[in-house]
């Protein structure tokens, strides 16, 4: 599973302006609804909340991975974000979070999905690359950083 095929340069948010765990998804699945058809961003929202319910994503170190899966959403796809200021996101450290990758499949996905989260873990699990993530100055950059660590895990 290569997350470059799914993440698009629009689908990052190189500053997340939320302060609440309901705004940060609710601003990370924007891109979605405005660049694919037929996805509505509220009820991405609320199946992203839905999932939360059963255990937060934000897995520590500053990092969460929201994700769901969703009917008439006909792609895997993944946004970024980030925030200087950190969001509480009830993660399992307690600590805020600064990096967010939201990941959203249909509802009929299994296998793609469960790859997909598993890289994504394994390549957050760098602390480099989230010093990396943290320090890039713009969207391109971001982008260009989760390409090429993407590409270094087959």
């Amino acid at each position: 599973m290569n997350i470059r095929e799914i993440i698009e340069q629009n689908y990052i948010v190189d500053e997340l302006k939320s302060k609440t765990k309901r705004e940060v998804l609710k601003e990370l699945t924007r891109p979605f609804a405005e660049n694919l058809s037929n996805v509505d961003s509220d009820g991405m929202v609320e199946v992203l909340l839905d999932r939360e319910k059963l255990g937060s994503t934000g897995i520590g170190y500053g990092v969460a991975i929201p994700h769901g899966k969703m009917t008439g959403l006909d792609q895997l796809v993944v946004s970024f974000g980030r925030s200087s200021e950190g969001v509480e996101f009830d993660a399992l450290d307690g600590k805020p979070v600064n990096i967010f990758f939201l990941l959203m499949a249909p509802d009929n996905s299994a296998g793609k999905h469960l790859k997909a989260l598993a890289k994504i873990s394994r390549m957050l699990k760098d602390a480099g690359f989230r010093k990396e993530l943290m320090e890039a100055g713009s969207k391109q950059r971001l982008y260009t950083l989760i390409v090429e660590k993407d590409k270094m895990y087959p």
